[in-house]
């Protein structure tokens, strides 16, 4: 019982590392938790995809690529390029920020024609960077990411600026993005660090967590329910 409760935790954690000095070893490392535990993906960076899918292959844990991080200010021919690389890599799926200060500017139609064109390449999460963003641009933002043909709006990268302890605004942050974009999962991200912090999100509305603290969500986890 309790272990497929916990496969129901695990089942929803996008494991993260995206440590730009990661090794080969820590990839093998964080590839074989993503197996010992069952999560959802592994997100990494581009020059990783081809050997996580590797890694990988024989399971179910999806492949996942960041792209652009950390304000998605590359030119648009740029990010097809290497959107186009990692689906050639094997990734499952991409991990792609909006362009911010075109949002802060708002240039929606720029925003809208780039992210289309990426979403027709692979299944789609988009990193609005709701930590920069008032409600309003948040749900603008969301409501862009809905009509591109985006499977996900995701909160944010390592670079979010809020902190773990105000992971009460990124709640409210996500409820915005859930109205703002029906029908659409929602991934949050970001100092996101224990099973309680786990909990909130999902309450708040998550279908998906990343993060780089995978293990002690499961920790905390197990411990929880150990003691019931």
């Amino acid at each position: 019982m309790i272990q497929e409760a916990a496969l129901k935790v695990s089942g929803r954690i996008d494991h993260t590392n995206i440590d730009k000095n990661a090794t080969e070893d820590d990839i093998i490392r964080t590839c074989n938790q993503a197996k010992q535990f069952r999560f959802r993906g592994v997100d990494v960076r581009p020059k990783w995809v081809s050997f996580v899918k590797k890694e990988l292959k024989e399971t179910s844990i999806k492949t996942i690529v960041l792209v652009d991080d950390p304000m998605g200010l590359s030119l648009h021919e740029e990010r097809m390029a290497i959107c186009r690389k990692a689906k050639d890599d094997g990734t499952d799926e991409l991990d792609v920020v909006m362009n911010i200060v075109d949002l802060k500017y708002e240039r929606y139609d720029k925003i809208l024609a780039d992210l289309k064109e990426i979403a027709a390449i692979a299944p789609t999460k988009v990193i609005i960077g709701s930590g920069y963003l008032t409600d309003k641009e948040i749900a603008k933002a969301s409501q862009i990411v809905k009509e591109s043909g985006a499977i996900c709006v995701k909160t944010a990268t390592d670079k979010d600026p809020l902190e773990n302890r105000e992971l009460g605004e990124k709640a409210e942050n996500l409820k915005i993005m859930k109205e703002n974009a029906p029908g659409l999962l929602i991934k949050a991200s970001g100092s996101i660090r224990n099973y309680e912090d786990y909990k909130m999100m999902l309450l708040a509305g998550a279908d998906i967590i990343g993060t780089s603290s995978s293990l002690a969500i499961m920790e905390g986890f197990y411990k929880t329910n150990s003691e019931k």
